[in-house]
């Protein structure tokens, strides 16, 4: 799998989740997602999932420094589209280039199942997000209340392969 020049240069590997990750993937959305709970008042949608059966499912991209779970990407085709269900960086590492090189391997994944646009969804009190997708070429297409949060729905279509 070809990975970012930021992933090579930081040693951070990624690697398919298997059953035994679900522990530190649970951890990792409640420390990524923990700044987040006061602005919604309630524990964000991530920090509930199931990351049993996500582990389980083959659907999510983990990446590790070392011993240390430090970022996520869940992701799944839906629709002839992929959706990311969940993209979770470590707040250790917030701000290094991890995030961004996670949407590069989810631009990867969708042309390898064919698709050429991605979706995904975040909480509109997540400002940072919204700022962060923005940046890298997401266009909002609606928003929504969905399970009693307020939701922002970006989509970003690939250019073609060069």
């Amino acid at each position: 799998m070809p990975t970012s020049k930021m992933l090579q240069k930081s040693g951070i590997k990624l690697a398919a989740a298997s059953a035994s990750d679900s522990s530190f993937m649970r951890v990792l959305a409640r420390r990524a997602y923990a700044i987040y709970v006061e602005r919604i008042g309630k524990e964000s949608a991530p920090i509930t999932f199931d990351y049993a059966a996500i582990a389980a499912s083959g659907d999510a991209l983990l990446a590790w420094s070392d011993d240390q779970l430090v970022g996520m990407l869940i992701t799944r085709v839906e629709d002839a589209a992929l959706h990311i269900h969940n993209l979770a960086v470590s707040p250790d590492v917030q701000g290094l280039g991890l995030g961004s090189a996670l949407l590069i391997e989810a631009e990867q994944l969708a042309r390898r199942a064919g698709s050429d646009e991605l979706r995904l969804y975040t909480n509109e009190a997540m400002l940072e997000n919204l700022t962060f997708y923005r940046r890298r070429g997401y266009q909002e297409t609606h928003r929504d209340i969905e399970d009693g949060f307020c939701r922002v729905y970006f989509i970003k279509r690939l250019e073609p392969a060069t």
